[in-house]
């Protein structure tokens, strides 16, 4: 069954000078303040849709790893990753490096690198990250 989860993203302003917030809809869990200093700058407390797309996709991977690894018959004790998205103002997001560590009895280092690399190319949000999925519905507008 498919599932939709929801995030609103509210702005005022200019891009420079203004500020906005991110809620995080579908599980409650919070609203958090983004600004363009936090995005280009330091974060100062706040966020960034850098950010969130790193936790999105440190989260998606290691789902995956574990998965892929445990179907194999080597369940992991733990996996922990690291995403450093890396964004150029005026080029926009040029990279994302995903650092992988674990704890896997069974198996080497080397059949952990290839779960990890299987774990990179199927995990569904290193998938959305290569295609064209989105789609856009314009709504109300005030002038």
């Amino acid at each position: 069954m498919a599932t939709t989860r929801t995030a609103h993203a509210h702005w005022e302003g200019s891009l420079m000078e203004g500020a906005g917030q991110v809620t995080l809809e579908s599980s409650g869990v919070g609203t958090f303040d983004v600004s363009w200093p936090s995005r280009a700058e330091q974060a100062n407390g706040k966020t960034s849709p850098e950010e969130l797309l790193g936790a999105a996709h440190a989260t998606c991977f290691s789902m995956a790893l574990s998965n892929g690894l445990a179907k194999a018959g080597t369940p992991p004790t733990s996996i922990d990753t690291k995403a450093d998205v890396t964004f150029q103002p005026g080029t926009g997001i040029t990279g994302i490096v995903l650092r992988v560590s674990g704890s896997v009895p069974g198996i080497t280092a080397a059949q952990f690198a290839t779960a990890a690399q299987d774990a990179k190319t199927n995990c569904p949000v290193s998938g959305a990250l290569k295609a064209e999925l989105i789609s856009l519905e314009v709504g109300d507008f005030s002038g």
